[in-house]
């Protein structure tokens, strides 16, 4: 037996509410999974757009855009 199918065991003799949340923490975990994956991807894009902002580059600031 796979661990969502003990999960599945373990929840499925529970009154509704409770099912309920179980179901509510089990998509809190996801969602909050989700959220620090998007975060670290946010981290490595400012990461590497540092690379960007140097005195060399400042020339580039006042160019006409087409």
């Amino acid at each position: 037996m796979n661990l969502a199918e003990q999960v599945y065991q373990t929840v499925k003799p529970l009154p509704e509410p409770m099912v309920q949340e179980v179901l509510d923490f089990a998509l809190f975990l996801r969602q909050r999974e989700e959220s620090l994956e998007w975060q670290n991807l946010m981290l490595a894009q400012t990461a590497s757009l540092a690379d960007w902002d140097n005195p060399e580059d400042e020339v580039w600031n006042n160019v006409p855009a087409i």
